[in-house]
């Protein structure tokens, strides 16, 4: 054991523990979620971006001398690589803005830093965490850049999995671009389209989104580095922010820039509100498109019954041979939670005061989750359900043929009155719409194959 001290007091460690006094203080204190940010990966590589950038533009600036700079630069590219990530013990929700979360980082990143230079851990007259690695910074700018950093990336996951789930779509939009289906509207029939172009619509309608998040993704590029506390820059040295970030772009690889009001960023969390409000968007039509792929396989035999999912599991303890469309269902579920989560971002983001917004850390916490699990059921849907869909073209085919909606083609030749006149017979004595107009006389025969040949019911011209 070693004994390490803040202003508290004392405390014992192991030995072989990289983290400090106050990221052990921040573990006892916060035991609230049981996710430490040790599973959030990119906001720890994040870290290690930003304490990297700190120390080379303190280096520049004469504030850090150049044998603990590097020290700390190679720490933090260790950390960076994946080393140590064990050691982010303390709690994704915490009190105090964050600030034991950037202890944490603090001190695993000095006691590696010692390490390199051949120092025993906790001998912080050499590398000191908060007069060294957390030299010209505060919690309060160092957090939310790690932060946005790593929804940067998280985001352009989450892009690259709907942009996969949209393609998925596409190829079965072309698949079925010829089995013609009847389109409903308030789930009653309306007029016939083809099965591709639903899918086709489900993948236009994910193009949107993906758009959006790109566009959002652009707000989390920009930083409060240099901020220091509350945007004054105090304790920073001239030039510093400017150059952090410089240094911040090259190490991260990252567009990031620096904001132009830095007292205004430092308390201003409307670009995680614009993500989250994304999110949502994304969750609410992703669960649209769920439901209707529910709807479209239902049955099998009395239900909608136009395309079959992939069976993938008994779906009843009960009633033999019942398959349930279980991956739909799930992804209905993770939307549900996304657009929980929106509601808990917005409200920790209008609960600032004054020049900070402390319930940060509730903010990380729900927008990385709402798009890792987004992201894992854009994955499950396309790999275990879109990809397997078949479609049960013939009963289609015979759906719209015996269906009264069709009735609506004729609206140009014989006018609405008497259109409607033929569907109530339709419904009245369960004939076809075909038949009823055959054996009225309304049109020739030649007219009536080209109204109601399957090619004008799929591609409808408008016809006299």
């Amino acid at each position: 054991m070693r004994t390490e001290h803040d202003f508290l007091g004392e405390r014992q460690l192991p030995n072989d523990a990289y983290y400090g006094v106050q990221t052990l203080r921040g573990k006892e204190n916060f035991h609230i979620t049981g996710t430490p940010i040790s599973n959030a990966t990119s906001f720890i590589v994040a870290f290690a971006h930003v304490k990297n950038a700190a120390a080379l533009a303190n280096k520049d600036l004469g504030v850090l001398e150049h044998h603990v700079a590097d020290a700390i630069c190679q720490a933090c590219d260790a950390i960076a690589a994946g080393e140590l990530h064990d050691q982010f013990i303390v709690d994704m929700i915490q009190g105090g803005a964050g600030t034991s979360t950037n202890m944490n980082a603090n001190e695993v990143i000095a006691n590696k830093a010692l390490e390199i230079l051949g120092h025993a851990k906790g001998n912080y007259e050499i590398v000191h965490p908060n007069n060294h690695v957390n030299c010209s910074q505060s919690t309060n700018d160092a957090y939310p850049t790690a932060f946005r950093i790593s929804l940067y990336v998280e985001i352009g996951k989450l892009i690259t999995a709907l942009a996969q789930l949209q393609e998925s779509f596409a190829r079965k939009g072309a698949e079925f671009a010829e089995v013609i289906k009847m389109g409903r509207t308030q789930l009653q029939d309306a007029v016939p389209m083809t099965l591709g172009q639903e899918f086709d619509s489900f993948a236009v309608n994910i193009g949107e989104d993906l758009r959006r998040l790109e566009e959002a993704r652009t707000l989390v590029a920009e930083v409060n580095l240099g901020a220091t506390a509350i945007g004054t820059s105090i304790n920073a040295p001239e030039g510093y922010p400017a150059l952090a970030v410089s240094h911040l772009r090259a190490v991260s690889g990252i567009p990031v820039t620096l904001s132009q009001n830095l007292i205004e960023a430092t308390w201003d969390n409307g670009a995680y509100v614009t993500v989250s409000g994304v999110l949502k968007r994304v969750a609410v039509k992703l669960s649209k498109i769920c439901n209707d792929l529910r709807l479209l396989s239902s049955g099998p035999r009395c239900g909608f019954n136009e395309i079959n999912l992939p069976r993938m599991q008994p779906g009843s303890s009960i009633m033999p041979g019942k398959v349930n469309p279980v991956i739909p269902e799930v992804v209905n579920q993770v939307c549900f939670l996304v657009i929980g989560n929106d509601v808990t971002v917005t409200f920790a983001a209008e609960a600032g005061q004054l020049q900070l917004n402390v319930m940060e850390p509730v903010i990380a916490y729900r927008i990385f989750q709402s798009i890792e699990t987004l992201m894992r059921a854009s994955d499950t849907l396309r790999e275990l359900c879109i990809d397997g869909i078949t479609a049960n073209a013939e009963h289609t085919r015979e759906m719209v043929l015996n269906s009264v909606g069709i009735v609506t083609a004729l609206n140009p030749i014989l006018g609405y009155e008497e259109s409607a006149a033929i569907a109530k017979e339709a419904f009245e004595t369960g004939g076809s719409v075909i038949d009823i107009v055959r054996s009225k006389g309304l049109l020739s025969e030649e007219k009536i194959q080209e109204i109601f040949s399957l090619e004008n019911l799929m591609h409808p011209r408008f016809i006299r």
